[in-house]
């Protein structure tokens, strides 16, 4: 994948720390932000480790890459999966140095009709996902002074309908790591947490094609609603990679909006206010004509999470 000169640059100026020979282990590694950044880092000279549960399509991404990255299959819900693969990760490349927590699925629904079981889900690999993730590798990072970042979101910030259960995770993801942050500075491991708005990959391009929720999320207004490229993404998060960034924001002015969350649920109540109605009636008839779980999963990762 193409590399960002100004991002070579600064590292060669010392102004972000330098990933050479660096493990980083990667979570839901598969595709999108996740395969992007192993590229991109093996790219800056990191030692990649790819730990997911679509074995297949990570191993295809390690291929890609080369003998610098190693594919790893794991349930991050799965401690004893997630331990095993750990210590794999550290037997293979012998320690890790930056944990990037990616993997996420989302559903789409309203908390009255949507899928129970695909909706909790979320919960289990978004929020509790990171927190596994976290535990089962902080000694580890412990042992080399090393960075832990987990990928929120947006939504995190801004609390759309359809959305309760993913913005609920992702806050609760943001919230859990401003809490280890002070737990964890004084043994040296710096902890970050990743903004991205709306991305193109796979997940919200399957949400985008939902019959019911892909049009409601087409009238939010300008870069709101937005969808950004996954290279922008990629950039940013591969930079604050290199400086161990407390925060980072994609687009940068989802960092502002942040000053504004006291109005911001007020903003989109009344945003949403005419067209709810007809977007839960129209909900209603999905799940009737699909049933709830089809009306529910988007994406092959979320698919991949939820099948039985």
């Amino acid at each position: 994948m193409a590399t960002d000169p100004a991002m070579e640059a600064g590292v060669a100026r010392g102004n972000g720390r330098n990933v050479q020979d660096k493990v980083v282990l990667i979570t839901g590694a598969a595709r999108g932000i996740g395969a992007g950044l192993a590229h991109r880092l093996a790219a800056d000279g990191a030692k990649v480790a790819l730990v997911g549960i679509e074995a297949e399509e990570q191993r295809r991404v390690a291929e890609e890459i080369g003998p610098a990255a190693h594919s790893w299959e794991a349930d991050v819900t799965d401690w004893d999966a997630l331990g095993k693969a750990v210590d794999g990760v550290v037997e293979h490349f012998g320690g890790i140095d930056i944990v990037v927590a990616n993997a996420g699925i989302a559903t789409t629904g309203f908390v009255r009709s949507v899928d129970r079981d695909a909706f909790e889900r979320v919960f289990e690999v978004d929020m509790l996902g990171v927190w596994r993730t976290f535990r089962v590798t902080l000694p580890h990072v412990i042992e080399r002074g090393g960075y832990l970042l987990a990928i929120s979101s947006f939504a995190a910030i801004a609390h759309a309908p359809g959305m309760a259960n993913y913005s609920a995770a992702k806050a609760g993801v943001e919230a859990f790591c401003n809490s280890l942050r002070g737990e964890v500075a004084h043994l040296g491991v710096k902890v970050g947490v990743a903004h991205p708005s709306w991305i193109k990959t796979d997940l919200v391009d399957s949400a985008d094609a939902h019959p019911v929720f892909g049009e409601f999320r087409s009238n939010i207004p300008g870069p709101l609603g937005k969808t950004y490229p996954l290279e922008l993404a990629l950039d940013a998060i591969r930079a604050g990679i290199h400086k161990r960034a407390r925060t980072i924001h994609v687009p940068r002015w989802v960092g502002a909006v942040k000053l504004f969350r006291a109005v911001l649920p007020k903003l989109t109540e009344l945003g949403v206010k005419s067209r709810i109605a007809k977007a839960d009636a129209a909900a209603l008839a999905d799940i009737e004509a699909r049933g709830a779980r089809e009306a529910a999963v988007t994406g092959r990762s979320g698919r991949a999470a939820t099948t039985d």
